[in-house]
């Protein structure tokens, strides 16, 4: 009698530990958890991603930003919607992509802060301007974190004129820095997506 007392007692306490909540999987756990297994992802697939979200986003920047140009001919909020402020939809793929997104000129090809190999992306970009050739976009790998991918806004867009005065050569360049470890996410989440 004593020991089926013992034992149901031992079964019960047995059970109670076996609580499945004591587990909790957050979102963020689970990213967590995807982005330590072992994967094999190459330059090439990097580079891949990187050149379809950054056309995807450039296209739809471009949009908002010139959208936005044309609804006001004050000079103060052209001057900060120039500087990619007020524009709801930049900021929520910036937060949502963790991307760097910003709008280059062709003072920009002096701006100590960019990277070397930007300020020779911008001087090429600005050289086929002048001999009126059409560029393409161009993805650098600044480093082992950081993919920037640039693409030139079309000269006769508003955005050239509006953002950075009546210029020789109408010029501007969208930068889209992106860091590898959000691209390697992108990568995961629309893999798993196909194979659902």
């Amino acid at each position: 009698m004593t020991r089926s007392i013992v034992l149901s007692g031992l079964l019960i306490s047995l059970l109670m530990a076996c609580n499945p909540e004591r587990v909790h999987y957050t979102s963020e756990l689970k990213a967590e958890m995807a982005d330590s297994k072992i994967k094999r992802i190459t330059n090439a697939d990097i580079i891949e991603t990187v050149d379809d979200l950054g056309g995807k986003i450039s296209t739809v920047l471009e949009k908002e930003l010139t959208t936005q140009l044309l609804k006001t001919t004050n000079p103060a909020e052209r001057a900060t919607l120039c500087q990619l402020q007020n524009l709801p939809r930049a900021q929520a793929i910036a937060a949502r992509y963790a991307v760097d997104i910003r709008l280059l000129g062709e003072a920009d090809i002096q701006n100590m802060k960019l990277h070397v190999k930007e300020r020779d992306i911008l001087d090429a970009y600005l050289y086929s301007a002048k001999q009126k050739q059409v560029p393409i976009s161009n993805i650098q790998k600044i480093n082992d974190t950081l993919f920037v991918y640039n693409k030139v806004v079309p000269a006769n867009n508003p955005i050239c004129d509006i953002c950075f005065g009546k210029q020789e050569t109408p010029f501007a360049v969208w930068h889209l820095g992106f860091q590898k470890r959000e691209v390697v996410r992108r990568m995961n989440s629309s893999v798993k997506k196909k194979s659902s």
